[in-house]
């Protein structure tokens, strides 16, 4: 990202500014001038010399379309670009009818939102393995001059850019922690959501877009190894079932002995206190239900 930012940098950068432009309605009006100096010169055909009347129609048609040539439609969220023989003369983002010398160049440029969803690529994560990344970007033009000249081809570039910071932010985190302790591309969507949109406005800053929301729409292992990660994720899961599981139940068989010796109901040695320990952490451990066994002898026997 430093060397993009260092060449285009280099370049030399475009800043938007308004253009002088005047309403069209305005000119409307102007054209009434014209479209009465036609009626005139066809109502005095008769009456004045033929070199008159086609001197005024040649200038009022001339006129008309001067005018009528002057004349572009703007709507809402919408901005055109004004150039004279390839030099930049402002943009207009005044909605409604509008009007501008007849010689000018007008070039429409949307200022809406735009939502686009990347494809899926593959990415090595922080630790190298490979999964699949899609984002869901919300983008607008804020200045375009930027947009227009700065860049060849800006939605071109909002796409190759968008792909590049996905790669920058799904390398720079893990996709998944079992522990919990590390923040995870899984585990960390606002965190990691606010990283690749500020990755995303350094990026596009060059070209005058600005990034309003975005988010990944698709996060997986890849096919190769996603099988082998869902049972290392079943794995771990056993593992941390288990492991709650014996630390509820060495606890509760320390409860019971405490109990048993503090109210005196019956004396333990070292042999029936590891065979009582033995039987309750199977009794309490044990997937399937336990059946009882009435032992009629005794421990010894």
């Amino acid at each position: 990202m430093t060397d993009i930012r260092g060449a285009t940098s280099a370049l030399r950068q475009s800043s938007e500014r308004a253009a002088h432009t005047m309403s069209g309605y305005g000119m409307l009006l102007l054209l009434l001038l014209p479209i009465a100096g036609v009626v005139g010169a066809i109502s005095q055909i008769d009456r004045v010399a033929d070199a008159v009347i086609v001197s005024t129609l040649l200038v009022s048609c001339f006129l008309f379309l001067f005018v009528i040539a002057g004349f572009y439609l703007l709507q809402p969220n919408q901005a055109v670009v004004i150039t004279l023989f390839g030099d930049y003369r402002g943009t207009d983002r005044t909605s409604g009818l509008r009007w501008t010398w007849p010689w000018m160049i007008k070039k429409k440029v949307s200022v809406r939102s735009n939502n686009i969803i990347s494809d899926r690529i593959k990415v090595n994560d922080l630790r190298g393995n490979p999964i699949e990344m899609a984002a869901q970007v919300v983008w607008r033009v804020t200045d375009t001059a930027q947009a227009l000249f700065d860049v060849d081809d800006y939605k071109a570039f909002v796409m190759v850019q968008i792909e590049a910071a996905v790669r920058t932010i799904g390398s720079r985190y893990p996709y998944d922690d079992f522990e919990h302790q590390e923040v995870t591309l899984r585990g960390n969507h606002d965190q990691v959501g606010g990283e690749l949109r500020a990755e995303l406005i350094a990026r596009l800053t060059v070209a005058g877009i600005t990034v309003d929301e975005c988010g990944f729409t698709h996060l997986a292992y890849a096919q190769e190894i996603a099988g082998a990660m869902l049972r290392r994720q079943q794995a771990q899961a056993v593992v941390a079932a288990r492991t709650t599981l014996v630390e509820g139940a060495v606890g509760m068989v320390e409860m019971a002995l405490a109990l048993l010796s503090e109210k005196n109901v019956v004396e333990l040695d070292d042999e029936r206190r590891a065979a009582m320990v033995s039987n309750l952490m199977v009794v309490l451990c044990g997937e399937r239900d336990t059946q009882p066994v009435v032992n009629a002898g005794s421990l010894y026997q």
